[in-house]
């Protein structure tokens, strides 16, 4: 045992590892206990803590979970986790039975198979972290996952999907563990897992925006070590100090509270390991020092926290113990730090800022599969057999033909023909035109009140608006973000003027066909050399909504506003312009609802 551990008391009675279930190589577990019996009061039991769940007395729940630091064996967790989780559980539970059904549907039968199973896109090889399941166990690991996958198509990067995963495997049984994962996959009012890339990198860059201020000298510590790779490499594996870096009986307990409180306490755990790393590299003397300046400060953290010096519950102490670092502040950092990713106009070269919808898809192979059959939707339509095999095995024969077409065939809509349908199409990001577009508003079934409008769309994205006037003009947009954004407030409070993304566009296809693309999607456009007045995409308000920058009439709608050659759409509705013209919006199957998953 590592002399850090000193402390720690190593039990020997035989039922010592009862707590674990047989998919759990209970061998290389360390049983800890952060002090003498006696010298703190007993530990509390499932039976006294399950009266608190029931009531909703969160709060006392949330000191006794913090307080009472049951040993790695304790019994405690088969029937705690499962009843935090459940807290966060939205709709009506799941029946008895569904995980199998899944199961079966997914693989065909309930049994384990021989071969490896394939994981979803979003996984990757190392994130797989087994802690200490065996092979059977990691196969069931593996095989929640790829259901968990199957039902929430939205996720499309999660890093700590599988690992917390393995970790509730080591406490309960399959379908238990399930029904534990999609409660806090689907959670509204607290986040567990991030699910998408932009999100990921909100979370690290999150965690470096409140270390500079709530453990500032621990922060400065570590850009003064990082040298010429700079901090941000450093943040960008925070996940990974906690989940893969930190002994088992001390992520255990860390669960314990994150089950509870959502992520925030993995934000406390990093900063806490940050300032107990601090604590013991500002002697040059130390081994941990020496580890930073030898390897890099990367490999010393990771080292540090594989040999963590201190019980888990001095660590936990010393996260919960940061002062003034309040869920709001949390809140408030990582809204504006996801707000300033959206809004960013280039991350690195010409490559944009996705839209949530964006990551909907993995940009992998099946993304150049969708690539194919999105060509069907325009001038190959009516491709001939022969014709596909003509162009070779890799272009689209007459079953991705008739995928590409369906969504389109599918609309009924009264703006829009055929026709301009297979125009508006061609101009829609690739991954968007093999969803199932679903109408969400009409004028004509709806009425013309900007508040009904708001209540049927503002939580969808991406959006389609396309509106018809009394002249015959047909126009619309193609929205990136959620309309419930005009609600977000900035630090300040104040409610936010513009929000969206470079992908919305607008459009005209009658008298004329055009595409209005935001500017700064062109080539040889820069950041710097872009006007503000032609980087404001989408605002809205009780009373109009505006897409581009500026305020033109409406039966001024589509005019060039640039100052170069490019065309830069600005149109506003208002109360009164809906009234007496068409309007259709449409939501597209399968795209992301922000508040929570769904699958349609």
């Amino acid at each position: 045992m590592p002399s850090v551990m000193l402390s720690a008391v190593l039990e020997e009675e035989p039922d010592l590892y009862e707590a674990f279930p047989p998919h759990v190589d209970p061998s290389g577990i360390t049983i800890l206990t952060d002090s003498p019996p006696g010298k703190k009061a007993p530990l509390k039991n499932f039976e006294e803590i399950q009266p608190l769940i029931q009531q909703g007395r969160k709060r006392e729940l949330k000191l006794i979970i913090r307080e009472n630091s049951w040993p790695i064996n304790s019994p405690v967790r088969a029937s705690l986790w499962p009843a935090l989780c459940r807290q966060h559980q939205h709709g009506k539970s799941m029946l008895d039975g569904f995980y199998w059904d899944m199961v079966t549907q997914v693989f065909g039968t309930v049994e384990l198979p021989d071969k490896p199973i394939m994981l979803p896109p979003f996984v990757e090889a190392t994130h797989c972290l087994g802690y200490h399941l065996t092979r059977k166990g990691r196969a069931v690991a593996d095989r929640v996952v790829s259901v968990l996958g199957y039902a929430c198509p939205d996720i499309t990067y999660s890093p700590s999907l599988y690992p917390i995963t393995a970790a509730l495997l080591h406490f309960m049984p399959e379908e238990e563990c399930y029904h534990c994962m999609a409660s806090l996959v689907a959670s509204k009012e607290k986040m567990f897992i991030t699910q998408t890339k932009l999100l990921n990198e909100v979370t690290w860059k999150t965690v470096m925006q409140i270390a500079k201020k709530h453990a500032k000298s621990a922060a400065q510590h570590l850009s003064r070590l990082s040298g010429a790779i700079g901090p941000e490499r450093i943040y960008a594996d925070w996940q990974w100090w906690i989940l893969a870096a930190l002994p088992f009986p001390h992520l255990v307990r860390v669960l314990d509270c994150f089950f509870h409180e959502g992520i925030k306490v993995f934000y406390r755990v990093a900063l806490a390991i940050l300032i107990l790393f601090h604590k013991h590299t500002t002697n040059q003397n130390s081994e941990w020092y020496a580890e930073a300046t030898k390897n890099g400060v990367d490999h010393a953290i990771d080292k540090f926290c594989r040999n963590m010096p201190v019980s888990p519950t001095k660590l936990l102490r010393t996260a919960f113990t940061i002062r003034a670092l309040s869920s709001q502040y949390i809140s408030r950092v990582f809204i504006k730090t996801e707000m300033t990713l959206k809004s960013k106009q280039v991350i690195t070269g010409s490559r944009l800022v996705r839209s949530r919808s964006s990551d909907n898809l993995p940009t992998s192979q099946s993304q150049v599969n969708i690539q194919m059959m999105s060509h069907t939707l325009t001038i190959r339509e009516r491709m001939s057999e022969e014709t596909c095999k003509q162009m070779g095995s890799h272009s689209p024969g007459p079953r991705a033909l008739s995928m590409g077409v369906y969504p389109i065939q599918s609309i009924k809509s009264q703006i829009l023909d055929q026709s301009e349908l297979f125009t508006l199409w061609s101009w829609l990001p690739v991954r968007i035109t093999m969803y199932q577009p679903v109408l969400l508003y009409t004028t004509e079934e709806h009425g013309c009140s900007l508040t009904t409008f708001y209540v049927r769309v503002e939580h969808h994205e991406p959006t389609l608006l396309m509106i018809k006037t009394c002249n015959n003009e047909v126009f619309g947009a193609y929205c990136s973000t959620r309309w419930f954004e005009r609600n977000q407030k900035d630090e300040r409070g104040n409610r936010q003027a513009y929000f969206g993304t470079g992908e919305t566009f607008l459009f005209s296809l009658q008298p004329t066909r055009a595409k209005y693309p935001w500017v700064g999607c062109l080539e040889d456009n820069q950041e710097d050399k872009t006007p503000h007045a032609n980087s404001l995409f989408m605002a809205a308000d009780n009373t109009m909504i505006t897409i581009g920058g500026g305020y033109v009439p409406l039966h001024r709608m589509l005019c060039v506003c640039g100052s170069r050659n490019e065309p830069v759409l600005s149109m506003c509705l208002s109360r009164t312009t809906l009234t007496g013209r068409l309007t259709e919006l449409v939501r597209f199957a399968g795209t992301a609802k922000r508040y929570g998953w769904t699958r349609t």
